[in-house]
């Protein structure tokens, strides 16, 4: 059997060295060629650990107690070098930051290659197919620190194809792809299985996922196997709260349940007044000078603002928001915190009006514990020890980290690293709340429950968000902007900027079936409503 099948996994369990639960328990798979197999869970769950012990990564780089055998190709990989795994097994980690360590694309793309002492010809050859493959060749000379998240994403993505392994790990691939990078990711996926690779997928996006037909669907759940079956009986076999499903699937499933009160965003004030808590004066920034990345911006955030800032991979939508916490100086322009120069402010005097959730956690978290971590930055910003203490307790309730607040961040999964940064933000009560990708690594009940409770926090004047997740700007923003090449494309109510389909595929934004299905309902409703809402409304 151990012939037929790549990949076979016999009674594995680990516990990590510094935690005292198991992260998986007694986990037996095995897996064929040529097939899609999606893992999905709660953040924490153990579908990162699991990756991790594929390929060689436990009990090598992190340490524990692992018991159990993993087959591959017939052996055990116990004995194995991570080199020799490696060559067989591809991995793209959750948080591309870890992952590249070249200054140039190029130079990260031949990494591997490079190691494994491939002739200058071959490696060439494999960087370019691996490029052309994503659609990134006009990447090649770029600096990799200027990169955008998602760019960076499909960066590791190819360093990883270009040494064609047999069996492809993907730790939350879409995290960081704009809808229309995720399709096209998605689809190169289908395309590497139906050649013959076994590609084990680990994404939070289920119903992106759903729509490449995977042969396999694997649900964890404190570590242990749930679900592990085809996906006709998904639907009825998770709990929908915790996976994001398609609208059609989550409308029928709420239908036979109670109805149930669902947060919705603040209708937008109509009467600004003359003040902007933020104001962006013809704003433009390049990183290297000829290649601009903000093109004359203008637009203003007032009190009551819930933005979802929506667009492709490189647009300009991070460098948009590092100007209005004062990271990045405009090259020409203004950005005014409350009528206030950024260019004339420190970051720290910023950081008192604006708080700002990274993309990356690694780029925020040190501290030795989540407690320590949470109480940084109101320390910092002359809060007293009885008044952090309570904004510590209030940030770990709000994004479902209970009785980690003794853990080091860093040994927490990606999704509750995040939750980590978030509630670092949170703590410190900053007038505006700014996150970059806040849904990325997270559950879909983690990032529901915490959004609702950020939403309804009196401290907040107004909230900005970055996202690739549609949804999000559908159930929350009372206004969503579109940015594309430097530009700001759209500014306005959810209802309007996302009713117009091909405006958003031009835009690499994908239309969700939320979307359409409230697109469908609008003239009945009169707004935007999540999934769970739009079961009780009568048609």
């Amino acid at each position: 059997m151990s012939k037929t099948k790549p990949l076979i996994i016999e009674n594995l369990s680990f516990r990590y060295r510094i935690r005292e639960d198991l992260a998986i328990k007694k986990i037996n798979l095995s897996f064929e060629k040529g097939r899609v197999i999606l893992i999905a869970g709660a953040s924490g769950c153990g579908k990162t650990t699991l990756i991790r012990c594929i390929n060689g990564l436990i009990p090598r780089s992190y340490k524990g107690e692992m018991t159990g055998r993993i087959m591959l190709n017939g052996k055990d990989i116990t004995g194995m070098k991570l080199a020799d795994i490696s060559q067989v097994i591809g991995t793209v980690l959750q948080d591309p930051e870890r992952q590249i360590l070249g200054t140039k694309v190029i130079n990260e793309v031949a990494f591997g290659l490079e190691n494994l002492r491939f002739s200058r010809s071959e490696i060439l050859q494999r960087i370019k197919e691996a490029l052309t493959h994503l659609n990134i060749s006009d990447l090649q000379d770029r600096d990799t620190f200027n990169l955008s998240g998602g760019e960076k994403q499909k960066v590791a993505l190819a360093g990883v194809l270009a040494m064609r392994p047999s069996i492809l790990l993907l730790d939350e691939p879409l995290a960081s792809l704009d809808p229309a990078s995720s399709e096209e990711a998605l689809a190169m996926v289908r395309n590497l299985a139906d050649e013959g690779m076994t590609v084990l997928l680990v994404e939070h996006r289920v119903e992106d996922v759903l729509k490449i037909k995977p042969e396999r669907i694997i649900f964890l759940s404190n570590g242990e196997i749930r679900y592990d079956g085809i996906t006709a009986n998904l639907d009825q076999s998770i709990n929908y709260r915790e996976v994001k499903l398609p609208a059609n699937m989550i409308i029928a499933r709420a239908k036979q349940e109670p109805p149930k009160k669902c947060f919705a965003p603040p209708e937008v004030q109509k009467q600004y007044g003359h003040s902007s808590l933020v104001e962006f004066r013809n704003v433009k920034f390049y990183y290297e000078k000829g290649v601009e990345v903000l093109k004359g911006i203008s637009l203003n955030i007032h009190k009551g603002d819930v933005i979802a800032v929506l667009g492709p991979n490189g647009a300009g939508k991070t460098t948009l928001v590092k100007h209005a916490i004062g990271l990045l100086k405009p090259k020409s322009g203004q950005v005014l915190v409350e009528n206030r120069d950024t260019s004339e402010l420190s970051v720290a005097e910023v950081a008192q009006t604006l708080g700002y959730v990274f993309q990356s956690p690694s780029h925020m978290l040190f501290a030795p514990s989540v407690e320590e971590e949470l109480a940084f930055g109101p320390t910092n910003l002359g809060h007293n020890s009885e008044k952090i203490r309570e904004e510590v307790s209030e940030a770990i309730q709000i994004v479902n980290l209970s009785g980690l607040g003794k853990s080091p961040p860093l040994a927490l999964s990606f999704g509750q690293q995040k939750r980590v940064s978030i509630a670092a933000v949170l703590a410190m009560r900053s007038k505006i709340l700014v996150m970059d990708e806040p849904s990325a690594g997270q559950d879909y009940l983690n990032y529901i429950d915490f959004m609702d409770s950020i939403l309804q926090l009196p401290n907040f004047e107004a909230i900005l968000f970055i996202s690739h997740d549609i949804d999000l700007a559908v159930i929350y923003a009372n206004r969503v902007l579109i940015i594309n090449d430097g530009q700001l494309i759209s500014d306005g109510k959810p209802q309007d900027v996302l009713r117009n389909l091909p405006h958003l595929r031009s835009n690499r934004l994908v239309p969700t079936t939320l979307l359409q299905t409230n697109l469908q309902l609008f003239s009945q409703t009169g707004k935007f409503y999540r999934a769970e809402a739009l079961a009780h409304i009568n048609a």
